[in-house]
């Protein structure tokens, strides 16, 4: 008996849901749900709702018959019953079976809860011109996968059996005599069965992964490093780090270390600063020099006519700071710091010719009588910082050597006592 073929509906909701395009493979379904359930698990503090569209998504488009209707009609179809497709399965079942078991006892109470495998964390080296205009850059990482011939269960039958050097509970105690009538126990992973608490018997060993139930994968990722991201700043990629039966996996964290830059300091996030020094000519007579920023732009800075610059002043320029993250196209300030260099000496010319142009010098309010009763001094360079820690060495020598001799005569007046 044949009806009239329904009124076509939505086609595109599952696959934009699992972020695949309608010519997705069923690897590439898999793929794309694997990494979006884990991300969205109740269990890690995904939204409830949005991993049950994923189940859906994926329960639908993983199944031929019912692809083909949803790609046809649409998902009323499926609601109408076309294809067995009406009822939805429970969301954490299709969860564990894709992953093998049960990697989330708190989402179904069925089954008990994993131990979460640790995040692999990896520090990423990052120049600021990275940080300034963004990049990519492509690491290789080798990580352990449940080994697909023996779908994690480390044999060939897949049968396992109980450790008898821990009776199945993969741990061992130990006890230590630490004196008469005192004893320590100390509990630690049973070597046997390397804390398991299960055995595989040799000749039932998978080939190829020898017993282990995972075997090392080499995968490629893609790191995007956005514009304006900070130092320290973490990339996380869900569900890519070691996997292990009966674990969830945990996730690879790249940690962004900004390599110090030889000309620009980032300060507050989304400023930069630099530091310029001028003659003792260009800060009373004005200065035009070029700035070479991190993205390789030529800016021409320059003082307003008339214009004086003190030295240790600061100057900014806005909107040449760094991108705001996630707001590339709102910068922050450039600050330049700007040192004045003067010359170690000047000539009697040049010093009249200073004379004739520069304010007067202010006038002595000392009579002549006054100042022949005063001494005459001479003024000698000197880096003070230098200065400082020899006196302190000496200081510290004489220290010494006072605590010597006052404690050697202590020490000959207590022997005669």
């Amino acid at each position: 008996m044949f009806g009239r073929a329904p009124k076509k509906s939505d086609n595109t909701k599952y696959y934009e849901i699992l972020g695949v395009p309608k010519t997705a493979s069923p690897d590439d379904l898999k793929k794309a749900y694997k990494k979006a359930a884990i991300k969205n698990h109740p269990d890690k503090g995904g939204d409830p709702e949005k991993f049950k569209e994923l189940a859906h998504a994926y329960e639908v488009l993983s199944d031929p018959e019912k692809r083909e209707i949803y790609d046809q009609y649409g998902e009323d179809a499926l609601k109408e019953g076309m294809g067995g497709g009406g009822g939805m399965h429970d969301p954490f079942d299709i969860f564990s079976s894709f992953f093998g078991g049960s990697p989330f006892g708190g989402g179904s109470s069925r089954g008990r809860r994993q131990r979460r495998g640790e995040d692999v964390v990896h520090p990423l080296k990052v120049s600021l011109e990275d940080l300034y205009i963004g990049t990519t850059k492509k690491l290789s990482l080798s990580r352990n996968v449940i080994c697909s011939k023996c779908s994690g269960k480390g044999s060939k039958s897949g049968a396992q059996l109980k450790c008898s050097g821990c009776q199945g509970s993969g741990m061992k105690v130990s006890i230590r005599q630490l004196g008469p009538g005192m004893i320590q126990q100390m509990q630690h992973p049973c070597n046997e069965c390397k804390g398991t608490g299960e055995t595989i018997n040799d000749r039932d060993r998978c080939p190829q992964c020898k017993g282990e139930k995972v075997v090392q994968e080499k995968k490629v990722l893609e790191v995007h490093v956005e514009k304006g991201m900070q130092n320290g700043q973490k990339i996380t990629f869900p569900g890519e780090a070691d996997e292990a039966p009966d674990t969830v996996t945990g996730d690879i964290v790249f940690v962004l270390q900004q390599k110090e830059h030889p000309k620009f300091k980032r300060k507050g996030g989304d400023d930069l600063f630099v530091e310029h020094t001028l003659s003792l000519t260009e800060a009373l007579c004005g200065f035009q020099f070029v700035l070479t920023h991190l993205d390789g732009r030529q800016l021409l800075i320059k003082s307003q006519p008339g214009e004086v610059v003190k030295p240790d002043s600061n100057k900014a320029i806005n909107d040449e700071g760094m991108p705001m993250y996630q707001r590339p196209f709102m910068k922050g300030k450039l600050y330049i710091h700007f040192n004045v260099e003067f010359p170690d000496s000047l000539s009697t010319g040049q010093v009249g010719s200073l004379l004739k142009v520069l304010p007067p010098k202010p006038q002595s309010k000392l009579t002549d009588m006054e100042l022949d009763e005063c001494e005459e001094t001479t003024l000698h360079d000197v880096n003070i910082e230098e200065e400082m820690r020899r006196k302190q060495a000496q200081h510290q020598e004489a220290y010494d050597e006072d605590e010597d001799m006052h404690g050697g005569a202590q020490r000959v007046q207590c022997a005669q006592q």
